[in-house]
């Protein structure tokens, strides 16, 4: 089992930033792949970043390409983002997920992700 804890959302003027943490504990080791997703009232889990424990390999979202960074800090088994340019339709539940291992799914799809927290809210005002 992966436990996940979330941390560092609240409300922010557009264009302002906010880095989200996100803690693991248990049998970390056992997800290749650690990612955060997004989610709005009446929609679908978004993927919004991951990347992969061995810090090969990174992966964004269209939207958050190039305003978001996800790193790792392997030895506290914590996952980071740093979203920065924000801007209203960042607005969001923000959720840490750990790949399930062995998964086939592709990266970007939550159905690939075994263990999640259990969100933080990230508010941006216009």
């Amino acid at each position: 089992q992966v436990q996940l804890v979330e941390s560092g959302g609240g409300l922010v003027q557009a264009g302002g930033s906010l880095r989200l943490s996100c803690a693991a504990s248990g049998r970390t080791f056992s997800s290749d792949v650690m990612g955060w997703f997004r989610q709005t009232p009446g929609k679908e889990r978004e993927f919004v970043a991951a990347k992969s424990r061995s810090g090969v390999s990174t992966y964004y979202s269209d939207s958050v390409k190039g305003r978001f960074t996800i790193s790792t800090d392997n030895a506290k088994n914590t996952v980071y983002l740093q979203m920065n340019s924000l801007n209203p339709e960042d607005t969001a539940v923000y959720y840490c997920a750990a790949r399930s291992p062995g998964s086939l799914r592709v990266i970007t799809q939550s159905g690939g992700y075994g263990y999640w927290g259990r969100g933080t809210q990230v508010t941006v005002s216009s």
